[in-house]
């Protein structure tokens, strides 16, 4: 346990923190990379130009500060990041290097502020969610290793098919190259995928598994990124992944990872599920909706999808032939910009945005249990529709990237 002093050390600069918390975290990443450049390789470069890795850093070291006096109301974050950590390969032996350059960005940022006393009562906290988070993950990795067919580290994966889903999106089809067994994952996991780039070594990119537990092969469907903004490069592997990567290719993956997930045998409790899906955040959505057909098809199911247009709607016939299977599976599509012939050949159910109307019109929403995913604007305006509605948060889970209080904040219905 912390010393009830650093507590209230803590406590007591965490308004300073706060208010410099962007600046602290973009000189850590600074002196990070320039003082052990070998862990650059387990940071997504594009977040890092975006300026979201800092963010979502400045979001966790708040919380964290916030809360210094009561950490359990943090677990959920832990596991998020922890398997977060443990799908890029994380180990114990990274965090002295975390925690020397994290006090030495606070120090750079505070000055004088930064007492020894400061430096001693941070650096005690720091090493106390350190252990929190190594003890978690070493237990998640001998759980992957344990697991039938389970891996720690890289497994090599041959690419059986790639399909097209849409103008943006295309599926791969993944089988060991070793033919042994898959081990299971629960819906709404992701894997790892390690590409060795031919011109700019990067980090590992996590895509969720599109297909349901139980098969031979593991699906992922990824979009094709494209620059956002002018002086921002493409994705670079989602476009080698288009581009160049071809069935017999052989890719590395690391093991299924991640908290964003639903049990399908607890949809026998008659509790409906909605899952409402943005972009390419249909993916994990539909991992859990195959699941849950699959274990229990009359299971009551509303999945909803948002794309611009049928040009980039992704498993349009695929979920509609899963809805075919299950009785009480409701679906419904809405297009943002609809292509000419779109509303009226019936390729979409309506046209415009999630709103809280609709939500309230065309789910069970007091009593069903809603999980989310896609782009931050489409995230922020469903959470704000489920808050004005009522939804209690127990009855919500999604998929973000970034603080949570960008989430969370008011905004307009904007899709």
């Amino acid at each position: 346990m912390l010393s009830e002093k650093t507590v209230q050390i803590v406590k007591a600069i965490t308004p300073l923190v706060a208010a410099n918390a962007e600046t602290i975290t973009r000189r850590f990443y600074m002196r990070m990379f320039e003082g052990n450049p070998e862990v650059k390789a387990f940071f997504n470069q594009a977040h890092q130009h975006s300026g979201g890795q800092q963010k979502a850093l400045a979001g966790a070291i708040c919380a964290y500060f916030s809360h210094i006096d009561n950490p359990a109301v943090l677990m959920p974050a832990v596991e998020l990041i922890a398997q977060k950590h443990c799908s890029l390969g994380i180990k114990p032996e990274h965090y002295p290097i975390v925690g020397e350059h994290l006090l030495g960005a606070i120090q750079d940022v505070m000055g004088d502020a930064a007492t020894d006393e400061i430096v001693g009562a941070v650096a005690e906290a720091y090493q106390f969610l350190a252990d929190i988070f190594i003890g978690r993950e070493g237990a998640i990795y001998d759980e992957q290793e344990s697991a039938p067919g389970g891996w720690n580290g890289y497994r090599s994966f041959v690419v059986d098919r790639k399909v097209p889903e849409s103008d943006e999106v295309t599926s791969f089809y993944l089988r060991p190259e070793d033919q042994g067994p898959l081990p299971p994952f629960r819906p709404g996991q992701y894997i790892t995928v390690h590409i060795d780039h031919p011109t700019t070594p990067t980090s590992p990119r996590n895509y969720s598994l599109s297909e349901r537990p139980g098969v031979e092969h593991f699906r992922i469907s990824v979009k094709r990124e494209q620059s956002l903004s002018p002086d921002a490069p493409h994705g670079l592997i989602s476009n080698h992944l288009h581009d160049e990567i071809e069935p017999g290719h052989v890719v590395k993956l690391g093991p299924p990872c991640g908290e964003f997930t639903i049990d399908p045998e607890s949809t026998t409790t008659g509790r409906p599920v909605v899952l409402l899906a943005g972009g390419i955040g249909v993916t994990p959505l539909l991992s859990m909706a195959k699941s849950i057909v699959h274990a229990n098809p009359e299971a009551s199911i509303y999945f909803l999808q948002a794309a611009r247009n049928s040009r980039v709607h992704a498993f349009a016939d695929e979920i509609g032939n899963l809805a075919s299977l299950s009785p009480n599976m409701h679906t419904r599509v809405l297009y943002d910009a609809p292509l000419e012939g779109d509303l009226e050949n019936n390729r979409c159910d309506g046209v415009g945005f999630v709103t809280t109307e609709l939500l309230r019109e065309w789910t069970p929403y007091q009593d069903a249990d809603f999980y989310f995913c896609g782009p931050k604007p489409f995230m922020q305006s469903v959470h704000a529709c489920l808050q004005e509605l009522g939804v209690d948060e127990t009855r919500v889970r999604y998929e973000f990237f970034g603080p949570k209080e960008d989430l969370q904040q008011p905004i307009a219905k904007v899709g």
